[in-house]
């Protein structure tokens, strides 16, 4: 049986992004980014849906000698969509309409670990579920109260995250590795999780 990553990048606030700021929030430094290398060198599947495929594979087209998109290109990744068309332009790419979270209880069972790319709503499907296995997320040190899009934990239900791995880059970003549980309330409040 295969592990499932929900992996984000987050401002102190819970963002994924804001509005003009800079890929990952201008601060990446020469720790993380060698963090990251090594990280995407492990197999893996990535999972995405339909809007987060249609960023990354323009980006993908845009800058095809970025080592990195070069290296997402040759990645096995699956989209969850019922609006795309198949065969999908970005290569080792393949459309899934069936729904998500039986999909994947079904794709663990090859044994390849599979690991999401943005996705917001899928991931709110899987962590609700109860199929995901790891939380993982790199806190940048800014907040985007004025500028911030994309709240990365809007519509979660409740959880209890129980901390695997933690780790300080270049001074200031936190990664932070959790194995989640969904909880039926808060802790103590009757049936409790």
């Amino acid at each position: 049986m295969s592990s499932l990553m929900v992996d984000f990048i987050i401002s102190l606030d819970g963002y994924g992004a804001a509005e003009g700021w800079p890929g990952f929030w201008g601060m990446e430094g020469p720790e993380y980014l060698a963090w990251l290398e090594e990280d995407s060198h492990k197999e893996y599947t990535t999972l995405m849906g339909a809007t987060t495929y249609r960023l990354m594979s323009g980006f993908a087209a845009q800058m095809p000698d970025d080592p990195g998109m070069a290296l997402l290109a040759t990645t096995p990744k699956v989209v969850f969509s019922s609006t795309l068309e198949a065969p999908l332009s970005w290569s080792s790419t393949e459309l899934n309409r069936e729904e998500p979270v039986a999909a994947v209880r079904e794709m663990k069972r090859d044994g390849r670990p599979l690991r999401t790319l943005g996705s917001l709503t899928l991931c709110r499907s899987l962590i609700a579920a109860g199929v995901v296995d790891r939380f993982r997320v790199v806190v940048f040190p800014v907040i985007t109260g004025a500028t911030g899009k994309d709240r990365i934990f809007d519509g979660y239900p409740d959880l209890a995250l129980d901390m695997v791995e933690h780790r300080t880059f270049d001074g200031g970003l936190q990664l932070l590795e959790y194995v989640p549980r969904v909880l039926d309330g808060p802790p103590g409040a009757g049936a409790g999780g």
